[in-house]
């Protein structure tokens, strides 16, 4: 079975996160969230999947944008939604 995955391997790691204090769509909506992720295309600071509203999930639908690390203290993997595939 092939685990590689060109969108893990192409994607940036310098990204600046639009938003750092948390979920762009969240603080704009006075809501909470459970964890953040950023997009390595853009910049999108967005909701888990475990939080209400999963901005970050919605975020990779409308945008199409591949690549997501987590924006949690302490955390480095990245998760790629097209090949649903995980590194660290």
């Amino acid at each position: 079975m092939d685990t590689s995955c060109k969108h893990l391997e192409e994607a940036e790691t310098d990204v600046a996160p639009k938003t750092p204090e948390g979920c762009e769509e969240c603080l704009r909506m006075g809501e909470r969230w459970v964890h953040l992720r950023l997009c390595l295309t853009c910049g999108h600071v967005g909701c888990c999947d475990s939080s209400k509203n999963k901005h970050a999930t919605q975020h990779f639908h409308q945008t199409h944008h591949p690549v997501i690390r987590s924006f949690e203290p302490g955390e480095a993997w990245e998760y790629c939604y097209i090949d649903r595939l995980m590194s660290d």
